[in-house]
Formats: structure tokens, C-alpha cells, sequence
């Protein structure tokens, strides 16, 4: 019999894909970085949980990097990557919204309202990063950024439903892929995945506000917000709670995640706000600044205080808006942790 000695590993090994080595393996994956932070984000909601769940993806990709022959396009295999960090993910830190924990502030109890949930892990957005991602006006890429999908509304609306078909939703509604390359990345059947998507989207259209037409047809939506979140700014640093309340639609609901404490009407909510405008008030917060910015496709204010006796502004708050037909309809308000993600300054 041959002696095959030293020839033998050498022959075997020339038979096995070449392995990426780090620089290659950068030059494959980097660009979608961002693309991928979304897609977390959408499943889980948190920022923060999207930044590290990306850091996993890369970690599992490149872990596996020798299973990637060219054969597919490297999007569809990092976009199953992340799917699975995610899903992963949501099996072992269970996420249910519950229902709050207290009654709304203003709420009439007589009155039922829509279906309101706490979601204490939300987190915004910054458009400044989905814009790397890809600008408003862009096709196709746009359709990942989608403002109908990247909305505070549509992220709440999704974490009602089953990790699963939370996955089926997006894949097929957000990033259009087919039934058959939802069920490939998911190894599940073509049947089971249109099942999941069916009762996703039926849990959704119970869940999400219906979207009006924006503003007019002779308003520039765009244009429409800049004024309005300058009208906003001008009554915070005014401390004139009569001019913001202006902006109110009667209804509007206020959510303060991860705080349970939340307001529904124009009334409850203005009311606080003349007392933190007050001097004389045992609110009394102090003055205000504010900036203006963007999340999840929304606009937003970045308000600072400077307390009695101190001479900076400091972060105190990021309200982000729901707008309808020209007036405020939900303020989501985040603490000032989320300042940092927006590169907003420290103080004013």
C-alpha cells in the first residue's frame, strides 16, 4: 500500500474553501452594518439591544465565514444571521407588553380608550444614522428605512406579536422578501410562514393608527413640521403652557417609557406643565431650552433645563411627535440617556 505521509493533509486541505481573512471579511459585511442595526432594532425595539445584537451578528459571521462560498448574495446571509441573533435573543429575555401599570393621567374612566400597552423597553431612533442607511427619497433602499415602518407607533404595534411571526412580518412587508426566501431563512415550511403572516398582519390592523392624510394637498409635510417644532421650542423657552397646548390635539396621549406614568387629553397634560413653568410651584423645574431633531422618521425636541441656581442647561427630556393633520396626537418622552445615540450636546 502507498504511504501517503505528508501528502495527505496537503491534498485535503486544498480541497476546502479558502477561509476569508479579516480585512476581506471587513471589505464583505461593513456596509451593511447600519442596514442590520435597523433590522434589529425592528424586532426588538431598543436601540441599545440593536447595537449589541449587531456586534453578535459579526461575531457569529465571522465565526462561520468559511460556510460562505459567494454562492448568495453576503446581505441575505448576514440578514439570516441577525434574524437568528434576534429570535435567539428573544428566547431567553422574554418581552411582553403589559398593560399599564397605573391609570392614564386625564383618562375618563367612563371612556374606553384604544389599546394602550406598556412598553418600557422602547427606545428612539436617530434619523441621522437612518439616513446612512438611506435618504428619504432614495429607491429601493428607502423601503427599510420606510417612515410607515420605522414609526414609534409601528414599533410598538410589532412587539405585540410572537417573536416568529414578528420576523415573518418584517422579512416580507418591510424588506419584501418572497414566502419562499422567508421560510428558507427561517427553516420553516412556505405554509407556516404565510400562516405567520397573516396573523401578524391581522394583530397589526388592530393595533396601528390609521394613517391619515398627511397635512393637505396643498401642505408640504416637511415644511409643516419644521414650523411646528419651532412653534414647540418657542413655547418651551417661553415657559407659555397656552401656546403649546396650541399644538394639542384634545385627545393626545403622552407615554414616558421605561416610566409607567402616562396622560391622555390636552387638559391633564397642560395642567403639568404650568406647574413645571411656575416659580412658585413645588414642580417648578426650572428654565428651558430645547433643540430640534429627528427619530424614527418623527419629529422631534430635545429639551434642557437649567435649575434654580445652576448656570448650564442639562438634558432632561427627548419628545418625540405623532402628527396628525397639523397637530400633536401622541408625545413619547425619553430620558435624557437616549441624547448620546442623536449627538445631541451635553449642555447648553
Amino acid at each position: 500500500m502507498a504511504d501517503l505521509g505528508a501528502d495527505a493533509p496537503a491534498h485535503d486541505t486544498a480541497q476546502k474553501p479558502a477561509i476569508i481573512d479579516e480585512t476581506a471579511f471587513a471589505a464583505l459585511v461593513d456596509r451593511h452594518r447600519r442596514e442590520l442595526q435597523v433590522h434589529c432594532y425592528r424586532m426588538l425595539g431598543s436601540f441599545e439591544d440593536a447595537e449589541d445584537l449587531v456586534q453578535e451578528t459579526y461575531l457569529r459571521a465571522w465565526r462561520k465565514r468559511e460556510t460562505f462560498e459567494g454562492r448568495s448574495a453576503v446581505r441575505a446571509w448576514l440578514y439570516r444571521i441577525a434574524t437568528n441573533v434576534c429570535l435567539d435573543f428573544l428566547r431567553a429575555n422574554a418581552r411582553t407588553p403589559m398593560p399599564y401599570r397605573q391609570p392614564a393621567l386625564g383618562a375618563d374612566p367612563d371612556v374606553p380608550g384604544g389599546p394602550t400597552d406598556e412598553v418600557p423597553w422602547l427606545q428612539p431612533y436617530p434619523d441621522r444614522l437612518l439616513d446612512v442607511v438611506a435618504s428619504p427619497d432614495s429607491q429601493p433602499d428607502s423601503q427599510v428605512v420606510a417612515r410607515e415602518t420605522i414609526e414609534l407607533a409601528f414599533l410598538v404595534a410589532i412587539q405585540h406579536l410572537p417573536a416568529q411571526q414578528r420576523a415573518v412580518l418584517i422579512l416580507r412587508d418591510v424588506l419584501a422578501w418572497t414566502a419562499n426566501e422567508t421560510a428558507a431563512m427561517l427553516d420553516i415550511s412556505v405554509p407556516s410562514a404565510n400562516s405567520a403572516l397573516q396573523r401578524a398582519r391581522a394583530t397589526l390592523k388592530d393595533r396601528l393608527p390609521r394613517r391619515p392624510i398627511e397635512w393637505g394637498p396643498t401642505t408640504d409635510p416637511a415644511e409643516a413640521e419644521r414650523a411646528l417644532v419651532h412653534r414647540c421650542i418657542e413655547a418651551l423657552e417661553k415657559a407659555d403652557a397656552a401656546s403649546f397646548a396650541k399644538l394639542l390635539r384634545e385627545d393626545v396621549r403622552v407615554t414616558m417609557p421605561p416610566d409607567p406614568f402616562w396622560i391622555v387629553g390636552r387638559e391633564a397634560f397642560t395642567a403639568g406643565l404650568l406647574a413645571q413653568f411656575d416659580p412658585t410651584s413645588p414642580a417648578y423645574f426650572g428654565e428651558w431650552r430645547a433643540l430640534g431633531t429627528r427619530a424614527n422618521r418623527q419629529p422631534a425636541v430635545a429639551g434642557y433645563v437649567r435649575r434654580p441656581g445652576e448656570s448650564l442647561y442639562r438634558p432632561q427630556v427627548l419628545n418625540v411627535f405623532r402628527v396628525e393633520g397639523g397637530t400633536i396626537t401622541e408625545i413619547t418622552a425619553f430620558p435624557p440617556e437616549v441624547f448620546s445615540a442623536f449627538d445631541l450636546p451635553e449642555q447648553l
